[in-house]
């Protein structure tokens, strides 16, 4: 029976299965008795991945069937620093689990930067998890965070930007209800604050997110880079979503009204 491997960002973690993809995000997502009822995101691995920093040599040994012959669900190889020592060429498709374990799978794309001025709002996924607003477009952010010089850094980090609506380009618009955002008025401040403080390029919303993913409120799609390295993972348009990923697409919208 094959093996895969992947890269969970909620929470992070390395973990090597027997379940294809789609069987693998349902189980995260509802079929365990480890955790509540909740989204996942997770990366297919190259199964020709090698590593000195992980130990992959236990999977052949314990990522085997049960007694049963029922294939092993999850094998934990790491929990700690996954992404920084995960090489990026090693990432295959990303798949985006609602909490009801139906499952979407993205490819990646060219991420093509606009310099339109805009503010933005950022959920980083992993391996911090904060909702951050700021002036930089994604290329930017994702250098900006991942740069070891400054006071702050991680050393990679995979994130998603969210829609601002109005927001993006003016704080005070009033237009704000279509954002189901949490504590609204600060996230408005936190924007207002970018625009009155020139060197000031990044505000934190709220300090840490928990498992929870607003996917109806993507704007362009998913990135996890480096300082050198971006990888995009676009989101499907309005129009692929309501008909070729349907299901999908009404169990996020319906779920993700609880917030």
């Amino acid at each position: 029976m094959k093996s895969y491997l992947y890269l969970s960002l909620i929470p992070e973690a390395l973990i090597a299965s027997m379940l294809p993809p789609e069987k693998f995000g349902t189980y995260l997502a509802t079929g365990t008795k480890k955790r509540t009822r909740g989204e996942a995101i997770f990366f297919e691995i190259d199964p020709d991945f090698k590593s000195d920093f992980f130990n992959l040599s236990s999977i052949k040994e314990k990522c085997v069937p049960h007694d049963d012959g029922e294939p092993k669900k999850t094998l934990y190889l790491s929990i700690y620093r996954v992404i920084e020592n995960m090489p990026l060429n090693a990432l295959k498709n990303l798949y985006l689990t609602t909490d009801d374990g139906r499952v979407l799978e993205l490819e990646e794309g060219t991420f093509k930067q606009e310099s339109d001025g805009d503010l933005h709002l950022y959920q980083e996924l992993a391996p911090v998890t904060p909702f951050i607003t700021s002036k930089l477009n994604p290329m930017d952010f994702c250098k900006f965070i991942t740069e070891s010089k400054n006071s702050v850094s991680v050393p990679a980090l995979a994130f998603v930007e969210l829609q601002l609506g109005e927001l993006s380009k003016d704080p005070d618009s009033p237009c704000i209800r279509q954002l189901p955002y949490a504590n609204t008025p600060h996230l408005r401040d936190s924007l207002k604050e970018l625009n009155e403080k020139p060197d000031k390029i990044t505000k934190t919303v709220i300090r840490s997110v928990y498992n929870d993913i607003l996917f109806r409120m993507v704007k362009n799609g998913f990135f996890i880079g480096n300082h050198e390295t971006l990888k995009y993972y676009p989101f499907p348009s309005i129009e692929d979503l309501e008909c070729k990923y349907y299901a999908w697409w009404r169990s996020a919208q319906t779920l993700c009204f609880k917030h």
